[in-house]
């Protein structure tokens, strides 16, 4: 029996339209791995997993880099606060508040923190509910970890964050590239071209 393709992916991907996808055109056996986002580029590095969905920026030197979507910035807030009663916000309008853990953009607000607490996506969102701080993630970790007891805003000045599939370039095989083609919306009776 063949190994199988192992794809990492990081919370707030959609693997599983492409797992299907890859089972219906019967192209062999896939597991999916998931990662921390603080693991994404080294799971792949060191061999762990053949390929990985990512939240771009990571150091794609030796890897190959194929975009595939961009996803909104939101803030998530305790459904009390302040931005709670906006439509959408901008990063002037959180000058003022706390950050709950790091955004990858490295934008801080004015009260400056110097302890950032080690804390996953759930974590994050479950202290803002408790009415500590803001949190800033994508749109779809926001929408994965919903709760009743927070709002999400869109961040209109803060950049989108983009969704890419990596491997590396030593792993360029056929298996790899027909998971290119399901990714990219080939069919098993379609070319690379």
């Amino acid at each position: 029996m063949t190994e199988p393709l192992r794809v990492a992916f990081v919370t707030g991907t959609t693997p599983d339209r492409w797992a299907r996808s890859w089972r219906e055109q019967r192209r062999g056996r896939l597991e999916l791995v998931p990662v921390d986002e603080a693991d994404q580029e080294a799971v792949v590095r060191r061999g762990d997993v053949d390929m990985a969905l990512v939240r771009l920026p990571i150091d794609t030197e030796g890897l190959h880099c194929v975009r595939l979507y961009d996803e909104q910035p939101v803030v998530v807030a305790g459904h009390e606060h302040l931005v709670s009663a906006a439509d959408t916000v901008t990063l002037a309008d959180l000058a003022d508040e706390q950050l709950v853990r790091p955004h990858r953009s490295g934008w801080l607000p004015a009260a400056e923190q110097l302890v950032w607490p080690v804390m996953s996506e759930p974590e994050a969102i479950e202290t803002v509910a408790a009415g500590t701080g803001i949190v800033l993630v994508p749109m779809s970790v926001a929408r994965l970890f919903q709760r009743k007891d927070v709002v999400r805003r869109d961040v209109t000045d803060l950049p989108p964050t983009t969704i890419a599939l990596v491997w590396r370039r030593d792993r360029d095989d056929d298996t790899t590239q027909a998971f290119v083609g399901v990714v990219k919306g080939r069919t098993a009776n379609t070319s690379r071209h």
